[in-house]
């Protein structure tokens, strides 16, 4: 199984100020436009190990911040600007979405996240398991600010999936587990037809609305089948420091790949010889809502990354970090965008450390049938387990 990423990241200036980051798409192959200004994506090709995903990244990232640096431009990898950014729509396909979502689109203006493509295999186990992996958005949030206010832990997947407006919140929210590949896809193409009501409703021509939406991209929420490449996309994650996501990347591919042999089935959580358990999904949508609130200090959402083999003490949230209160201000907001730009440029530097645990392909898995984990980067008795 190969996988595949792609970060967003904003773009800042010297004073810690969104600005146009499109001159850095120049940069490199491996960069595009986003369809804000102040934002771009950094992807990989498809890798088959953590290391090639690490070397990849570094040499890509190297070259997009020498650019940055020579045009007196910052990377920023934070989930949202924190304070509220202004920063104009760019792209075709955006100013459409504007016209369709209103100012239903105003939390997608703010919001940065990695999407992690894994080559399509037993598409409902992939869903399903994705699907059920949502509480490790703990894992790497990295903004407890939404436009200056606080008070969760994971501000951009609360902001991203519930406030853009009633009738989005089924086109950008988690979807419930399927039964099969067919019933996916039929519950795709219902969503398709009925954002597309949505926008000839609002204006939009037929003819623009099919050049710019198919079914499997209409949808935003945490998981799409990607037809085209083929791939399964998990977009849950905030963007994070380069490391945290290539480990988050590594873990949750071994996962993944297992599905080839073992059942996803309801039940008690757990990484069996020949099945995969997951909750009901009542019972997940409770620890997504914890994991946006308290994050790793939820010991509900510790327990159950735990109990799917992923080791939440590899694991040190830039969220936990920044910490939050009722409200951040600009100047501060500010001060922490150019603080994380420094940190991703030390992240990148020393990417490829510690990679000897590390060097298994995405297929391999560590500890046999279980799928436990190999230990990660020690970040000290500061980080416990809570």
């Amino acid at each position: 199984m190969k996988v595949g990423i792609e970060c967003e990241y904003w773009v800042v200036d010297e004073s810690g100020a969104l600005r146009d980051g499109r001159e850095l798409v120049t940069a490199h192959e491996c960069v595009e436009p986003e369809f804000v200004a102040a934002m771009i994506e950094v992807k990989t090709p498809p890798v088959a190990s953590e290391r090639e995903l690490r070397e990849t990244l570094q040499s890509t990232l190297r070259t997009v911040l020498a650019a940055a640096d020579a045009a007196g431009l910052r990377l920023v990898p934070l989930g949202t600007p924190l304070a509220r950014g202004s920063s104009p729509i760019v792209s075709d396909r955006g100013r459409l979405l504007e016209r369709i979502y209103g100012d239903g689109l105003t939390p997608a203006t703010q919001c940065a996240g990695t999407h992690i493509h894994f080559d399509i295999g037993n598409v409902a186990r992939q869903v399903n398991l994705l699907t059920a992996l949502d509480p490790a958005l703990a894992l790497v949030s990295s903004s407890p600010y939404y436009v200056g206010e606080g008070g969760l832990s994971a501000s951009r997947p609360h902001a991203y999936r519930t406030l853009c407006g009633p009738e989005f919140v089924r086109f950008r929210d988690l979807w419930e587990y399927t039964s099969d590949a067919g019933a996916w896809n039929e519950r795709l193409d219902t969503a398709y037809e009925s954002f597309r009501a949505i926008a000839l409703d609002r204006g939009v021509t037929a003819r623009e609305f099919a050049t710019h939406f198919r079914s499997d991209d209409v949808i935003a929420s945490p998981i799409r089948v990607r037809r085209d490449f083929p791939t399964v996309e998990w977009r849950t994650p905030d963007t994070a420091l380069p490391s945290q996501i290539a480990t988050l990347t590594g873990d949750v591919a071994r996962l993944v790949a297992q599905t080839g042999t073992k059942a996803v089935e309801i039940g008690e959580p757990e990484v069996g010889p020949h099945r995969i358990r997951v909750p009901p999904f009542t019972e997940l949508a409770r620890l997504t809502a914890a994991a946006m609130g308290e994050g790793l200090d939820s010991q509900a959402v510790w327990s159950y990354l735990e109990r799917l083999s992923i080791d939440p003490r590899n694991y040190r949230p830039i969220a936990a970090e920044i910490g939050s209160r009722a409200r951040i201000s600009k100047p501060d907001a500010r001060r922490l965008r150019l603080e994380y730009a420094d940190r991703l440029e030390a992240d990148v530097r020393t990417l490829l450390d510690g990679m000897s645990a590390r060097q298994r392909s995405f297929s391999d898995v560590a500890g046999g049938a279980t799928g436990a984990v190999a230990t990660g980067p020690d970040y000290g008795e500061s980080w416990k387990r809570p």
